[in-house]
């Protein structure tokens, strides 16, 4: 579970959030949206303890992630960023092996079991049989998929992913997005994802979570759907 308590954050002079609170159960898949420029990276990279906030407490499992160490923190959520990643000459495995970091002895030596984490982490997201083939041969939803992956071999009960879709074609965003949420329930993780897609949140999501600066507004998808906030923001109809 994470939890956002009276948070406020922004950029230079600019408030983007101003004391707002949030929960995010365990098993549950949640679509963060907002206009461009609203904050949805800000927020998520805070979460991850990679951004700062103004004020207010972020908690992973009951825990301040200001007071937690870097190692606490990398055991305790995953994060995959928008970034295309072609890496040459870097196999599928070596990849998701980075997941393994915050857990292997102090010179990153693998041991059996983790060797084993990172076949079960490839098998998962469907992509077992491509741990030979290097990052760059590979499709942009192949490569989100290996990404994933890794956030999973890290075993953290928190994935935050920024735009996970955002260089995909629709039949692969609804793939990528079909495997987050199974991944939230049959795994029990927290999963956020910051998404522009609004069909594909409104189909896959079991809460969204809308930033109308400095406002963040959090509802189960079918109440969202129905509040209006939608048409307000988004110009779409309701239901």
């Amino acid at each position: 579970m994470i939890r956002l308590d009276n948070i406020s954050l922004g950029y230079g002079a600019r408030r983007l959030l101003d004391g707002v609170s949030a929960t995010f159960e365990k098993g549950t898949l949640a679509a963060l949206l907002g206009r461009n420029g609203a904050g949805k990276s800000t927020l998520l990279r805070a979460m991850a303890a990679l951004g700062r906030i103004d004020s207010g407490t972020i908690s992973i499992g009951g825990h301040d992630v200001s007071k937690m160490r870097p190692e606490e923190i990398a055991r305790s959520v995953g994060f995959v960023t928008t970034d295309k990643i072609r890496i040459a000459n870097l196999t599928c495995e070596d990849v998701v092996s980075l997941g393994r970091a915050p857990y292997t002895n102090w010179i990153g030596r693998m041991q059996e079991a983790d060797r084993q984490i990172v076949a079960d982490a490839l098998e998962q997201v469907g992509m077992g049989d491509f741990a030979r083939k290097t990052m760059d041969s590979m499709s942009d939803g192949e490569c989100q998929r290996i990404m994933i992956a890794r956030a999973l071999a890290q075993q953290t009960p928190v994935i935050l992913l920024d735009e996970p879709t955002a260089f995909l074609d629709l039949p692969t965003r609804h793939e990528v997005c079909a495997l987050l949420q199974r991944l939230a329930h049959e795994e029990g993780k927290t999963i956020i994802f910051s998404t522009h897609d609004l069909d594909i949140a409104m189909a896959r999501s079991d809460a969204m979570v809308l930033i109308d600066s400095p406002a963040l507004i959090m509802m189960p998808t079918g109440e969202m759907r129905r509040s209006g906030h939608l048409e307000r923001l988004f110009g779409i109809g309701r239901e």
